[in-house]
């Protein structure tokens, strides 16, 4: 669902050395954008900004809070987090909107970059299974043989796919994820029989019950349902950019801190109705009620101050330790893959 209204893309982009990494994005801030050059100018890159895991980018730019600090930001899109990570990495934008697990990824290949703002203390992730199979897949035991869909290979939803596996008995190389995206690639694959289930958020969520193709199996969309999945809870859509960039633009970093805080807290106080309504009119694709209830359904894993959630980096250190080889055998620096210096400023 929600295939529309990408605000931009950008063309698949190589890793930059090192050295030029912040020389690009400080090129990049100082161009005028959209906003017709008022304000400070910022790029961030949103892996989809039509998900609702997401949601608070574009709602944030919608109330006008990113003005209000004085910013021009220009939002970009990818549809996997792990491509909007490519373009963070390459010094294409200066913030991705995704999720924080990334940041332990990239702290095992020599790349720093931090979570400046949380948004989450849960994944927001649903793994739903296909009609078809229904009663042959009643947990992530009977995953052996599958195809898994997942956004992207390398993504967030395949780290937590295997995650899930691994848990439950079933070996990384026992079944076959594949990379269908998320909306109507996703419930075309579903549908068709290309994955026998997979892991997405709403409304994709929401399209896939409401066209009964697939069933909740797995639902990580509250604190609850991720400390059930996986122990605990797990931070996922974050703003997170590079820490040489961030210590260099501490007063870009806080002014964007404070509108996304300010974003969380008007979420806290709105109903699911009242967020939907400011929402870009297409993101609903003709259906408000189906929109704000995927919302509605969301709505339990966005923190309200933007702050880390306590044990959450070790909850995420864990999920990855588990199934990931560079990572389980690499010692993270998990104080390095997060601040909270911003998100405190803006709430005092």
């Amino acid at each position: 669902m929600r295939k529309s209204a990408r605000i931009a893309a950008l063309a698949t982009v190589g890793l930059l050395a090192a050295g030029s990494l912040t020389a690009c994005a400080d090129e990049a801030a100082s161009t005028s954008g959209k906003g017709g050059g008022k304000g400070e100018k910022v790029k961030i890159m949103v892996g989809g900004l039509d998900k609702v895991i997401y949601l608070p980018a574009m709602l944030t730019q919608q109330l006008g809070y990113f003005d209000a600090e004085g910013l021009d930001v220009e939002l970009l899109s990818e549809p996997a987090g792990v491509q909007a990570e490519t373009a963070l990495v390459a010094g294409q934008v200066q913030g991705t909107v995704g999720f924080y697990d990334h940041t332990l990824d990239l702290q095992t290949k020599g790349k720093h970059v931090e979570s400046v703002v949380q948004f989450s203390h849960a994944p927001g992730e649903v793994e739903i299974v296909s009609n078809k199979v229904a009663k042959d897949i009643t947990s992530p035991k009977d995953f052996k043989g599958r195809k898994l869909g997942v956004t992207g290979l390398g993504s967030s939803t395949d780290f937590l796919t295997k995650y899930l596996a691994v848990k439950n008995g079933v070996q990384v190389s026992e079944f076959s994820p594949v990379a269908v995206g998320a909306g109507p690639t996703f419930l075309s694959a579903l549908e068709k029989g290309s994955i026998d289930a997979g892991m997405t958020t709403d409304p994709t969520v929401a399209m896939a019950l409401e066209k009964k193709i697939g069933k909740v199996l797995v639902d990580m969309r509250t604190p609850e349902g991720s400390q059930e999945a996986l122990g605990g809870p797990y931070p996922s859509s974050s703003l997170y950019m590079q820490t040489d960039w961030v210590n260099g633009h501490k007063d870009t970093v806080q002014k964007l801190a404070n509108a996304f805080v300010k974003t969380l807290k008007w979420m806290s106080t709105h109903s699911a109705d009242e967020i939907a309504a400011k929402m870009p009119a297409d993101y609903s694709q003709g259906d408000k009620k189906l929109y704000a209830s995927a919302i509605e359904s969301t709505l339990p894993m966005f923190t309200e101050d933007g702050v880390m959630p306590e044990n959450g980096p070790e909850t995420v250190e864990k999920v990855l330790k588990a199934f990931n080889p560079n990572i389980k055998n690499a010692t993270i620096d998990l104080g390095k893959t997060f601040t909270t210096e911003f998100v405190e400023k803006a709430a005092g």
